[in-house]
């Protein structure tokens, strides 16, 4: 692929984060401005999952196990672990892909932090602190992200049921330690709604971009939530083999 092709590349996936954040951010805003609906069900959501965090003081141990099992930088670490066997195998544009779709929905999480600066969950006996601002869950956004990127690396490799299975547990995972962080008492249900929610968009977006890229490249068109980002690099290893 020519230097021209990978600039383009890299072109794309660095707008389609700049778009995401220019959609996500005033949407964000706009959910905190104008005081959502939700706002009863976080605080009650809230007081009942603290009620049994403080009655149930075992399962709360393992949520805390849990929630860092699969926080933010178990997934970066591993995104970045699979990015480096992809460059071993001979596919850097795949793990640019990755590495920029995590990157991205990371700063763009910290970013939206920023400037909503919402306070978090202030509870009698907390059974667990969070530094920094609330909104949105930056546990549950990279949970999304890193669940997203691995499946969408896998899927090539995968045969139809396996798929199936594939985003089942990603969207488990996902689902899992964004309830972790409300039952911890550490983020209302609101903040890890938008973190998933801001993961999805930046992988889609950014898979999106790529999938352009191919097919300006000449490649057969793919569907990437069915077949992955790039499939044609799990066949011409397959064919090495």
């Amino acid at each position: 692929m020519s230097i021209h092709g990978d600039r383009v590349l890299g072109l794309r996936l660095t707008l389609a984060g700049l778009a995401v954040a220019l959609v996500m951010i005033p949407f964000t805003l706009l959910l905190i401005v104008a005081k959502m609906p939700v706002d009863g069900l976080d605080a009650e959501a809230a007081r009942q999952l603290h009620e049994y965090a403080l009655a149930h003081p075992e399962v709360t141990r393992f949520l805390m196990v849990w929630t860092d099992l699969f926080g933010p930088w178990p997934w970066r670490i591993a995104v970045i672990a699979y990015a480096v066997w992809l460059l071993h195998k001979g596919a850097p544009r795949l793990a640019a892909w990755a590495v920029t779709t995590i990157t991205v929905g990371g700063l763009l999480g910290l970013a939206v932090k920023i400037v909503v600066a919402r306070a978090r969950p202030h509870l009698p006996d907390p059974v667990a602190l969070a530094p920094g601002d609330s909104f949105p869950s930056g546990h549950a956004m990279n949970a999304t992200l890193g669940a997203g990127v691995i499946v969408l690396l896998l899927l090539p490799m995968l045969p139809r049921w396996g798929r199936v299975v594939a985003w089942a547990v990603a969207c488990f995972l996902a689902l899992s330690v964004g309830y972790t962080r409300i039952a911890l008492g550490v983020h209302w249900v609101s903040d890890v709604v938008a973190g998933i929610v801001l993961g999805v968009a930046v992988i889609a977006a950014t898979a999106a971009a790529f999938e352009t890229w191919r097919r300006e490249q000449g490649r057969v068109p793919v569907s990437p939530p069915v077949e992955g980002v790039e499939p044609e690099f799990v066949r011409a290893s397959d064919e090495q083999n």
